[in-house]
Order: C-alpha cells, then structure tokens, then sequence
C-alpha cells in the first residue's frame, strides 16, 4: 500500500488490518463485521435476480460492497473492464457475464485469501473471460489505455492514496472512458482520531473523504462526474461505525467520471 498524507497513520499496520479484515471476509463470511455482506445486502443496494442468477453463491456471501453502479457503468458486449478490489469476485462475475465472450473482466486485488477464492470460482464456473491479478490500486499493472470501463465497490476509500489511485485509473483507461464506482465519504472533515486508525480505516469510516474533495480528486485526475448517486439504503450496523455514521455524515455514494 502506497504512502499518504496523514502523517500519523501506521500504513504498514494499515495494510495489515485491511488485509486481515478481507481475509476473514474471504474465509468466514458468516462472521459478524461492521457492515452488511451477502446475497441481502447485494439486494438492498439494487442488484437484481437476473443480475445475480449465474454468479457462484460463495462469491455473492462474500460480498461486502456498498452501493450498486452497474447500471452506470452501462458495461457493454465486448468490452474490457477493470474491477479494482474484486475481492471474491462477485462485482467481476457480473462484469464478465456482460461483457460477454468477446470481452474480458480483469479483477485486482491485494489480499491473498480473496484473490485464491475467486480464482477457484471462476475455474468451477467456466468464467472463461476473467482474468484475476494481484496488485494495489496505486499501482496498476497494465498499459495506458486499455480498458472501457474501471468498477469498484467500496475498495477507494481504504487507499492510503487517493490521488494516485485515481490517476492510475485514468491512466488505464481509453480516451472517452468511464469509471463507475461505489465508495464512501463523509459531509464533514474527519479528525485525526479517526483518520490515524487503522481500525476504522478497514472498515471503512477511517479512510473516507469529505465528498468535495472527493470529487475534486477524481477532476484533478483527467475524468469529468457524470453522474452522482447516493446510497441510502447503504448502513453501518456496529455501533462504533454507526456513531462515526451520523457524527461526521459518513455515507455510500455511486457515481459516474468520464475520462476527458
């Protein structure tokens, strides 16, 4: 994980926690955590039964996005997409089913227990147009321009580099492309409290933007906002995130940021 601009976070606890967190994410779905997971969360936020009919069950229990932006993306056949954070593949399988046989799904991800689960599920499941790697989100391993489209599902905010997470996706992406992604941000500036743990950070209240400067990220990175959602049926259920929740407004949004 790359470096940031909070002088006293811990990034290499930082990554450690995250890790940990989606490790047990991975492995132990049914656990309980901060947020929602699973096939009721995924239809809360939108998804439909189409959507989901064909996508391995263990990957949709392992679902912890928050939001919906599928329909934003407005993934077309053939196209290629980036999935970053694809975690066990859930949000990459729906990718690759619209994408078709003559386009291809790409997922990264950095932890270890996710990439192995989605990997296995995709070979059980003949998803033959998905490609999985490791690799961070600040430094993405393929050429300048070669996706039509980068998703993401709650993975930003946990980047200890924003910015350069967001010129990475510009960069990757075609002359006219699109990122279509769901996150978390705040209305208010977080205080340092919250903002150095790395506790908070995984679970994603401690990393979130206030959503101005979210957006200005995203500008200042070559992409123009299209469109911007917000997910109201999204919630924090422990009760540490859900104080942090209504202190500071920390809250799911999806949108849309064409490359210029």
């Amino acid at each position: 994980m790359k470096a940031t601009g909070i002088l006293n976070l811990d990034i290499d606890e930082l990554e450690e926690k995250i890790k940990s967190m989606y490790r047990n994410v991975a492995l132990d779905p049914h656990k309980p955590y901060h947020f929602e997971m699973g096939m009721g969360l995924a239809r809360k936020l939108g998804y439909s039964p189409l959507e989901l009919v064909d996508v391995p069950a263990a990957a949709v229990d392992s679902f912890a996005g928050v939001g919906y932006h599928f329909d934003l993306a407005a993934i077309r056949p053939g196209e290629k997409v980036l999935d970053l954070g694809s975690g066990s593949g859930m949000d990459l399988f729906i990718a690759a089913k619209k994408t078709g046989t003559h386009g291809i799904a790409f997922g990264v991800d950095m932890t270890g227990e996710q990439l192995e689960k989605a990997r296995k599920l995709a070979a059980e499941h003949r998803f033959r147009n998905t490609s999985i790697v490791k690799a961070y989100v600040e430094e993405l391993p393929f050429a300048d321009g070669a996706f039509d489209v980068v998703i993401s599902n709650g993975v930003i905010n946990l980047s200890a580099d924003k910015d350069r997470c967001f010129r990475e996706v510009s960069r990757v992406l075609k002359q006219g492309g699109r990122m279509a992604i769901s996150d978390i941000v705040t209305e208010m500036h977080l205080p340092e409290n919250i903002t150095c743990n790395a506790s908070l950070w995984a679970a994603c209240i401690g990393g979130a933007f206030q959503e101005d400067h979210y957006s200005q990220i995203i500008e200042n990175a070559g992409m123009r906002h299209i469109q911007v959602m917000h997910n109201t049926s999204y919630k924090f259920i422990s009760k540490s995130a859900e104080a942090a929740s209504k202190q500071y407004g920390v809250k799911s949004v999806s949108l849309r940021a064409d490359k210029i």
